[in-house]
């Protein structure tokens, strides 16, 4: 049997290059360019160009790139939140995400009773998230301030909730964008040590960060991406000693 539990071989994501629609008098004064760019057909970019990644079971992978580099997309891809354009994406397990943390809260709820949801909506059934909600509210620090609606929190304790309730739901690949500086500094080590918990626990872990100090500290591989294509791969020191070259011109 297989480790590879993310199969990604290569795939292509291209978005149409959509402009406003022009104005009455702009339509007229560029009506020769507007003809000719209909007669080529509509022009896209690609956020991604002939990917191909395999990460195995228990593997932490830190992806790395300037804005732009295609690693929101890439991550999308392996939410399944959308599809390639071309090429083929196979993810083997079940996917917890550290994204937008707490974006599936709702505000009137209170934070006992968004565990609950949530827990649920990550794979968990209502018995396990019962039984594991102490130790969910525990880790966040909340206190008695888990039984009031989330709209009257703080942004510091939505997220510590919302990440608490994530890492508590038996994750099998964790899916974690720039979220490890949640909550304050003493919570922030916390995560961290958690988070590392985890990966040696087995957990296969995909991590995108500009915050190169945690790739190293947290990744096993890392992942260049440059204009939507993988640039370098390999040793975390490695692969930053190449994404340093790419970015060092723009300092």
């Amino acid at each position: 049997m297989s480790d590879i539990v993310i199969d990604i071989d290569q795939v292509w994501k291209k978005y149409p290059s959509r402009k406003d629609s022009p104005g009455f008098k702009e339509f007229f004064v560029n009506f020769p360019k507007w003809i000719r760019r209909k007669e080529k057909g509509n022009s896209h970019f690609h956020a991604l160009r002939n990917v191909t990644l395999r990460i195995e079971r228990g593997e932490s992978v830190g992806i790395i790139g300037k804005n732009g580099a295609g690693k929101s997309t890439l991550l999308s891809l392996m939410l399944g939140t959308i599809l390639p354009s071309q090429g083929e994406l196979k993810i083997m397990e079940r996917v917890t995400p550290l994204l937008e943390l707490g974006a599936g809260f709702h505000p009137d709820l209170t934070g006992r009773e968004n565990v609950i949801l949530n827990g649920i909506l990550l794979g968990l059934t209502r018995k396990e998230i019962l039984q594991k909600i102490s130790t969910i509210v525990d880790f966040s620090e909340l206190g008695e301030f888990v039984d009031v609606p989330v709209r009257t929190y703080s942004t510091g304790m939505y997220v510590r909730l919302a990440f608490s309730v994530a890492i508590h739901t038996d994750p099998r690949i964790l899916i974690i964008d720039e979220v490890l500086s949640v909550g304050d500094e003493g919570f922030q080590k916390k995560s961290k040590d958690v988070m590392l918990r985890l990966i040696k626990s087995g957990v296969t872990t995909v991590l995108v960060s500009h915050n190169l100090q945690a790739i190293e500290q947290i990744c096993n591989r890392a992942i260049l991406l440059d204009h939507g294509e993988v640039a370098a791969e390999g040793k975390p020191e490695t692969v930053i000693g190449e994404y340093r070259k790419i970015v060092a011109p723009n300092e």
